[in-house]
């Protein structure tokens, strides 16, 4: 399964491809962050995230994307870019007919870490002991957005499993 992660942001925007199967080490595959002119206006910056995410889904082709859920900060301007900037990706992912799951920071935390209550050092820490990587991938937002598709590829990949069967037996999970 590839996986490509979003660690949503209006100035810098993690991505994080990765490929794997629950269970089992995943590959990197490519990462970087896409940024945007904090001065320019909101529609090219937007813009700006749809047309890298479009062309980073078609390069990669995915088989779904795992996109952090914006949760609750006192930084009122803060939430409404980064929420803007996740749904850019749900919308960039469901155009290209890829499924997508939202995953909140502690969900992440805890597939990578084993606790939901992880620091930032702690997930890259881990994001490069388990990519198998010989440096931290930097900037912290794309080790993020690393540690949202490893977390897909694991958990996602069950969910998919645990649907598939109610689907199958014609109930629901």
């Amino acid at each position: 399964m590839r996986v490509l992660g979003v660690d949503p942001g209006l100035t810098r925007c993690g991505i994080g491809v990765v490929e794997g199967s629950p269970g089992r080490p995943c590959q990197l595959i490519s990462y970087e962050a896409v940024t945007t002119d904090p001065a320019a206006e909101l529609p090219a910056r937007l813009l700006r995230l749809d047309e890298r995410l479009g062309e980073l889904l078609a390069t990669h082709r995915p088989d779904g994307v795992a996109v952090e859920r914006v949760f609750s900060q006192h930084n009122v301007r803060t939430v409404m870019g980064t929420a803007q900037a996740g749904a850019v990706a749900v919308l960039a992912a469901a155009r290209a007919g890829i499924p997508v799951e939202l995953y909140t920071p502690s969900e992440v935390k805890a597939a990578v870490t084993g606790s939901g209550q992880a620091g930032k050092a702690q997930v890259t820490a881990m994001v490069t002991r388990l990519l198998r990587l010989t440096e931290a991938p930097r900037p912290a937002d794309a080790a993020d957005a690393l540690a949202l598709a490893i977390c897909h590829v694991w958990r996602g990949g069950t969910r998919a499993k645990f649907a598939a069967a109610a689907a199958k037996s014609g109930g629901a999970a």
